[in-house]
C-alpha cells in the first residue's frame, strides 16, 4: 500500500524558502513592521525557568513604562492563579530578571517598584544598557565604533525618604514553652458490666454462651480465663431479659479481619453495646389524664359554665345574693 501524503502540506512548504529540515519546528519568518519586542534567546531558551515564567518576562518587556505588573494585575489578564503566578515571578527574581523593593514616598506611602533587566548581569560583565527604541521601528544593526558612548540624560525620580530602621531590642530570655503532645489522651476503659446478683444459674448460662461462640465464628476462640473474666459481662446482659441469640448476634456480627485479640473486642462490645433494662409495666402504660369538671346549664340565664353540681352560674348567684 502506497504512503499518503498531505497535499496542502506540500504546498505549504513549497512557498517556504529552503532547506527544510527532516524533522522538527518549520520556521515561517516573516518581518514585523510594526509592534514587536525584541527578546533574547538566554530568556527564551533559559534551562532552569519554567514556561509560565518565561511567558510573564516576554510579557513584561512588551509592556511600556509604568504598566501595572503585579500579582493581582497580572492574575485578572491571564488564567492562571495568583499562587503560580508568584512563584514565576520568584523564579525570575532569582535569575535576575526581577527585582521588586519595597521604599516609602515623601507622602509616608509605602509602595513596591519593579525593575525588569532584559539582559542580567550585562552591566557586570562590562555591556552597555541601550534604550528600547520608538515601537514599530524596525531592528537597526550597527557596528559599534571605538568612540565612547553617550551617556544618557538622567531621569527624574521622586525623592525617595529612607526608612529608619527600627531601635535594636534587648533580648530577654523567654521560658521555655512544653508543646502539647501530639498524640491525643488515651481514653480511660470504661468497667465491665456486672449483674446486681451473679447467681450460680447466670454464671453457667453466661460461661456457656462465651464457650459456643466459636462454633458460630471461628475466630473467637477464648481460654478459660477470659471466659471466667467475661462472664459478669453476658450475665449482666442476661439480667436485662436480653436473648442468648441477641447476645450472640452482637458479639459474633461484623467481625474485623484479621482479629488479634477477641477478648478484648468482646469486652468492648459488652461494654458498649449493653441494653438498658426493660422497662416495666407502669412505664408502658398510657399517662392518666387530669379529671375535667363538665358544663351545666344555669337555671336562671341558661347560660353554659363548669360545675360538679346543677344551679346557677356565678353572675346569677351574684344577683340573687344582692336580691337577698
Amino acid at each position: 500500500m502506497d504512503t499518503q501524503h498531505d497535499n496542502a502540506l506540500t504546498r505549504a512548504l513549497a512557498g517556504i524558502p529552503g532547506p527544510h529540515p527532516p524533522s522538527g519546528v518549520i520556521h515561517v519568518v516573516i518581518p514585523h513592521p510594526s509592534r514587536f519586542t525584541v527578546v533574547g534567546n538566554h530568556l527564551a531558551q533559559h534551562a532552569e525557568l519554567s514556561l509560565l515564567a518565561i511567558g510573564i518576562a516576554v510579557h513584561i518587556q512588551s509592556l511600556p513604562a509604568g504598566a501595572e505588573v503585579g500579582i493581582k494585575a497580572l492574575a485578572a489578564r491571564f488564567p492562571e492563579g495568583e499562587r503560580a503566578i508568584a512563584a514565576a515571578l520568584r523564579e525570575l527574581e532569582a535569575h535576575g530578571y526581577l527585582r521588586r523593593t519595597r521604599i516609602r514616598l515623601a507622602n509616608g506611602r509605602m509602595v513596591t517598584r519593579t525593575v525588569f533587566c532584559n539582559q542580567p548581569g550585562a552591566g557586570q560583565r562590562g555591556g552597555t544598557v541601550s534604550v528600547p527604541q520608538r515601537q514599530g521601528a524596525g531592528p537597526e544593526t550597527r557596528t559599534p565604533a571605538p568612540a565612547p558612548t553617550r551617556v544618557p540624560e538622567p531621569i527624574a525620580v521622586p525623592e525617595l525618604t529612607p526608612v529608619p530602621e527600627p531601635f535594636p531590642v534587648p533580648e530577654t530570655p523567654c521560658p521555655p514553652v512544653r508543646l502539647p503532645s501530639r498524640t491525643a489522651p488515651t481514653p480511660q476503659r470504661r468497667p465491665l458490666p456486672h449483674p446486681r446478683a451473679l447467681i450460680p444459674e447466670l454464671r453457667q448460662a453466661a460461661s456457656a454462651l462465651l464457650a459456643d461462640l466459636r462454633r458460630h465464628a471461628e475466630t473467637l476462640v477464648l481460654s478459660e480465663q477470659d471466659v471466667a473474666e467475661l462472664v459478669p459481662g453476658v450475665a449482666a446482659w442476661l439480667e436485662r431479659d436480653a436473648s442468648t441469640d441477641a447476645i450472640r448476634h452482637a458479639l459474633t456480627a461484623d467481625l474485623p479481619e484479621p482479629l488479634k485479640h477477641p477478648a478484648r473486642l468482646l469486652r468492648h462490645r459488652l461494654t458498649t453495646l449493653l441494653p438498658p433494662p426493660l422497662p416495666g409495666i407502669h412505664d408502658l402504660a398510657p399517662p392518666r389524664r387530669a379529671p375535667v369538671t363538665p358544663f351545666q346549664t344555669c337555671d336562671g340565664c341558661e347560660r353554659a359554665f363548669r360545675s360538679h353540681d346543677p344551679g346557677h352560674c356565678r353572675d346569677c348567684r351574684a344577683l340573687h345574693r344582692e336580691a337577698a
